[in-house]
């Protein structure tokens, strides 16, 4: 776990400073001769292409799949044939350098910084040399990977070879460019297609035996519409991981990459997204229409490389890799039990690594703050900006308490940060409003669902930005509402309901897999660090002065809870026990629109797709709803009165409940022993859950 530090300039540098001085077409041309990984000859694209093609493992799959579907061995391998030349990149130094001339330009139109930490980055070369390296960013803008290939370009590293999505190969040159500065294309949706599986499978494990460069790739598998971090997708990561466990290299290096934006890119279309405004495709006609953007200021960007991580160290004693002796290393092996839980783990940890890693700005702790703010305040009358700068610096150094990094210029930051999100919110005679400037607004729309779904983007803006730094309080916050829930000062009962809301919101944020307990006791430590709480060895107590900072604190999860109640009271209301997921979604955006309009609802969060998505998936996981159509209408039942119990376990944050003397047995820990001991989907006998 990273320590706690203010941003300071010396560890982290201006990669940009130093080149608005000197020749941009001299820098793409400067000498790159990175040091290679040892024992690895150079290998072009068209050896790697060759050493998949003819491996035994995929030989010996396209026998199988040969068999199974009736055709030639010829015709199968004329599609693996294709798959490759869809999927893979073609890395040359001379697009490298273009893309270089290209993204030195850009990035100084965009950014007034990009910081860069080179003690992570010294690392990374030396690792670089030693084992195959795998550089795991988070994934929120669409130049997350850009940026890494220009930083290890500048410092003579490696340029990766990335794993990127297949719609970026249909821009028409881009694309190309793209293929030839090393991003081999992976397409989305693969489902149970034996033969692209096994090319792609083979194509990652031999980049990762071969080394020659650094594979990159985004754990958390898709770009965040909500700028949090997302639950990771294992499918990559076991692949990665497979020449480790079968002995074919003797060590992997995983390297966690996290970048924080002062603004993003896309932050006007994330928020359409998730209001149901289609995605718009990636074209190249696209991109050249979007170029607008390069007269906008997006602030600042942080790139901190994370220390370099051992998977020989991580997995000693986790995992029992002479299991794989007894099996041809060239047979296809689907990952066992034990393979899978080190993976999610690994994979788990690297976001959470991710999140300790980034740097929190001064407008993600404003959002937190305008958004604790009326709607009616922040639309109509404003808030005094005196009263958000000290409420912001007080929100500061709570952040700091609980060991947040924090990105913080000594200029006069407050007024600067208005003005740089202006798209947000701007500064009137004193005060701060909301920003709707939009093409409803210009068209002097009087339609009240218009005027809310104008207010609705604004507001989803704002939230994506407070979610930046969500991971900062989000376990402190889960235990001031179980003491909220609770009304209890027992630690078990507390660490029960804490549970209890992890597994519920295990969607909206990542939490390591059988880490509770530790959460738990951080979110104690935390609390009674900045003198909160009082934390004995079986009680934890709310402390005079800290009654603001859990009140806080219960307000920023406040959204969350008052969407999750909506969605299950949608669910309860609905006549029909099975339902389609696009009926759903567009129905909870009916109802939500409805209730916000007439002031019954006071979140616009409840209309994000993201989050109406993941109340499905807590459901699912919770046993109160399952999936019996898996297509592109994704069918589910609902089990109405297992939805109800969720529902009013979350609605106990607002109300006590009766005197201890009347209340039944504790039927919280019924609720909750229920949906996760074995019992739910295999009893035993020595459970006593099950008991």
């Amino acid at each position: 776990i990273l320590t706690q530090t203010l941003f300071s300039p010396p560890e982290f540098v201006d990669i940009l400073e130093d080149k608005r001085h000197c020749n941009d077409l001299r820098f793409a041309f400067r000498t790159f001769s990175p040091p290679p990984y040892k024992g690895a000859p150079a290998c072009s694209s068209a050896e790697l292409n060759q050493a998949v093609l003819e491996s035994q493992y995929l030989r010996y799959v396209i026998k199988e799949v040969a068999l199974e579907t009736e055709s030639s061995v010829e015709e199968v391998r004329d599609k693996v044939c294709k798959i490759m030349w869809e999927m893979s990149q073609n890395l040359q130094l001379r697009f490298i350098r273009l893309m270089a001339f290209t993204f030195r330009k850009v990035f100084k139109r965009l950014f007034s910084a990009i910081y860069v930490n080179m003690e992570g980055l010294q690392a990374l070369q030396q690792a670089t040399q030693e084992f195959p390296v795998i550089l795991m960013p988070n994934h929120r803008s669409y130049i997350d990977f850009l940026v890494v290939s220009y930083i290890l370009f500048n410092y003579d590293i490696p340029v990766p070879v990335i794993a990127a999505g297949i719609p970026l190969a249909g821009m028409k040159i881009v694309g190309e460019i793209l293929r030839r500065s090393g991003a081999f294309f992976i397409r989305r949706a693969i489902g149970s297609d034996k033969l692209y599986w096994a090319v792609l499978s083979e194509y990652v494990r031999t980049i990762v035996r071969t080394g020659f460069a650094p594979l990159e790739f985004f754990v958390e598998g898709l770009r965040s519409r909500t700028l949090k971090s997302l639950p990771p997708k294992l499918g990559m990561m076991n692949m990665i991981l497979e020449p480790f466990f079968k002995g074919e290299v003797y060590d992997i290096t995983l390297l966690p990459i996290s970048i924080s934006y002062d603004r993003v890119l896309e932050e006007s279309l994330l928020a359409h997204e998730l209001l149901g405004v289609p995605k718009p495709r990636e074209s190249t006609a696209g991109l050249l229409k979007a170029s607008k953007v390069l007269q906008e200021n997006y602030g600042c960007m942080h790139v901190n490389f994370g220390r370099p991580l051992s998977v020989r160290q991580l997995c000693e004693g986790k995992i029992n890799r002479c299991q794989y002796n007894l099996i041809p290393r060239d047979l296809p092996q689907k990952p066992n039990a034990e393979a899978q839980a080190c993976g999610s783990w690994l994979a788990h940890m690297i976001v959470r690594l991710q999140e300790e890693g980034a740097l929190t700005s001064p407008w993600s702790l404003m959002a937190c703050i305008l958004l604790q703010v009326p709607t009616t305040v922040l639309t109509e009358e404003g808030l005094l900006f005196h009263q958000l700068t000290e409420q912001t610096l007080w929100l500061r150094q709570l952040a700091l308490d609980f060991r947040a990094h924090l990105s913080w210029p000594d200029s006069d930051v407050m007024s600067s940060t208005v003005a740089l999100h202006r798209s947000v919110v701007y500064r009137k005679a004193g005060r701060v409003y909301l920003t709707r400037n939009d093409e409803l607004e210009r068209k002097h729309s009087i339609v009240p669902e218009d005027d809310m779904m104008r207010t609705a983007a604004a507001f989803l803006m704002l939230a994506s930005y407070r979610n930046q730094c969500l991971h900062v309080f989000v376990r402190p916050a889960l235990l001031a509402l179980a003491m909220s829930i609770r009304k209890s000062t027992r630690k078990d009962e507390l660490l029960t309901c804490f549970c209890f809301l992890q597994e519920v919101f295990s969607n909206e944020f990542v939490f390591i897999p059988g880490k509770s307990s530790q959460d738990f006791d951080e979110a104690c430590s935390l609390l009674h660090e900045c003198k909160a709480v009082h934390v004995s060895q079986w009680e934890v107590t709310d402390s005079d002065t800290g009654l603001e900072v859990l009140s806080f604190l219960q307000e920023l999860l406040k959204p969350f809870i008052e969407s999750y109640q909506l969605m299950f009271r949608f669910l309860c209301e609905e006549r029909d026990c099975v339902f389609r997921e696009k009926d759903f979604l567009s129905g909870v955006r009916t109802l939500a629109t409805k209730l916000i309009v007439s002031g019954e609802l006071h979140t616009y969060e409840a209309l994000s797709s993201d989050m109406q998505k993941n109340v499905l998936s807590s459901l699912r996981r919770l046993g109160a709803i399952i999936k019996i159509e898996i297509s592109e209408n994704n069918e589910y039942k609902v089990n109405k009165s297992a939805v109800r119990r969720t529902g009013d376990m979350l609605g106990k944050c607002s109300k006590s409940p009766p005197p201890r003397s009347h209340q039944h047995p504790d039927i919280f820990w019924v609720f909750f022993i229920f949906f996760s001991c074995c019992s739910w989907k295999n009893p035993s006998a020595d459970c006593p859950g099950c008991t």
